[in-house]
């Protein structure tokens, strides 16, 4: 499935003129510009959705988060109209998303991808311009993905990261008010994916709605202004990163010892600890009490830091104590 979906739509829906002559009006930030209500899909025995409900809002950018298997994808795929639920409803701008009228509102950038191969970067984007009412430039869309200095290269012949950058240029092309990426920053190097957080957030400052799936979690933390956690076809947390990160209880401790894993483990009001090369990393409820006990037990302890409980801890907690409340009630 191409990464311009929304464009191969409008090509298949054959829109009247009057529907391609100019954008509508942008709708004020508070607005829903996307809606899903008691979403149910099942792939055989697999639960991929199970009565999910979600607004996403004029100019933020949602984060949605889980495991592999959570049914991102699938929720995706359903507000992008090439899914259809088992039971539920979805509306886009307040319209069916299987209704090709509104898909030139619409951008995405999907996991699977298919695009010709022989046609040049350039070409690309000039073809999946042409499907949308008001384009942004040719240069202004090569200049945004990054792709100025590869735009005279077949698509085939490209990297996988400079792959993925073309697939975001197709995706933001056409000026959409609502973008779709799924794992938009896979395959990409730390620099080329820098470069894409910075460009997501102009996009936002300019107006647009985007709904990022990640498996970077510090991705969700950087760009996020709300994040939904999935978790086998559940929502089981939402809220802003800091409101997330607050689920997870305590603070993390990092420090060099000579005490052995197991010595540190064995103190009292520590949750968990890790080696991390030559430093230990703990999960504390109350950190000054856990501290205390480290140098009183180990004189040559050094590099202690003291910290927050992050995103990763948090997720690491939520999907954790999910997954035990459904083997309670099996």
């Amino acid at each position: 499935m191409s990464a311009a979906i929304s464009a191969q739509k409008i090509q298949d829906h054959d829109l009247p003129a009057q529907a391609m002559a100019k954008p509508p009006a942008a709708l004020p930030r508070s607005a829903a510009i996307a809606t899903a209500r008691n979403l149910k899909k099942t792939y055989g025995q697999l639960v991929a959705l199970n009565g999910v409900n979600l607004q996403v809002r004029a100019g933020e950018l949602l984060a949605l988060l889980g495991p592999n298997g959570a049914g991102k994808t699938t929720l995706v795929r359903m507000l992008l109209g090439v899914a259809t639920p088992d039971s539920g409803k979805v509306s886009v701008f307040g319209a069916d998303p299987y209704d090709g009228s509104m898909q030139a509102r619409v951008g995405a950038m999907l996991q699977v991808a298919r695009v010709p191969e022989t046609l040049k970067v350039r070409e690309h984007i000039d073809l999946f311009s042409s499907y949308y009412p008001a384009p942004l430039p040719l240069e202004e869309t090569l200049r945004i993905a990054g792709l100025a200095d590869i735009k005279d290269r077949p698509y085939g012949e490209l990297s996988g990261g400079q792959k993925q950058r073309v697939l975001f240029g197709i995706a933001i092309c056409g000026n959409p008010d609502v973008l779709f990426l799924d794992e938009p920053t896979v395959g990409l190097d730390v620099e080329a994916r820098r470069l894409m957080w910075a460009q997501i957030r102009t996009l936002i400052g300019r107006g647009k709605t985007v709904l990022l799936t990640t498996h970077y979690l510090n991705e969700a933390d950087a760009l996020a202004d709300r994040i939904l956690v999935l978790d086998k076809g559940n929502i089981i947390a939402e809220g802003t990163p800091s409101e997330i990160k607050s689920r997870a209880m305590g603070k993390q401790i990092r420090c060099t010892s000579r005490l052995t894993l197991e010595e540190v483990q064995q103190i009292p009001g520590v949750l968990s600890v890790k080696a991390d090369r030559n430093a230990f990393e703990l999960q504390v409820n109350a950190a000054e009490s856990v501290v205390r006990e480290l140098l009183q037990r180990d004189s040559w302890l050094a590099d202690l830091e003291v910290t927050n409980a992050g995103l990763e801890e948090a997720f690491l907690a939520l999907t954790k104590n999910h997954n035990a409340d459904a083997k309670e009630q099996n």
